[in-house]
């Protein structure tokens, strides 16, 4: 088992929750701007570092 692409895995679902929390918020108004750009950006830095992570890992045999 690669360690790594688990982690990637593991942060790129991370930034999806973290994504889709702050959508949710966004669109119930129930928070306040603070709190949705924390989740937003969070999240998209998750994303962004678990998709780069998984892609740039080698597979090992």
């Amino acid at each position: 088992m690669n360690l790594k692409r688990i982690f990637g895995a593991i942060l790129t679902i991370l930034g999806i929750v973290g994504l889709i929390y702050a959508a949710v918020t966004f669109a119930n108004e129930s928070a306040d701007a603070k709190e949705m750009i924390v989740f937003g950006s969070l999240g998209l830095l998750f994303f962004i570092a678990g998709i780069g992570l998984v892609k740039t890992t080698k597979d090992e045999v």
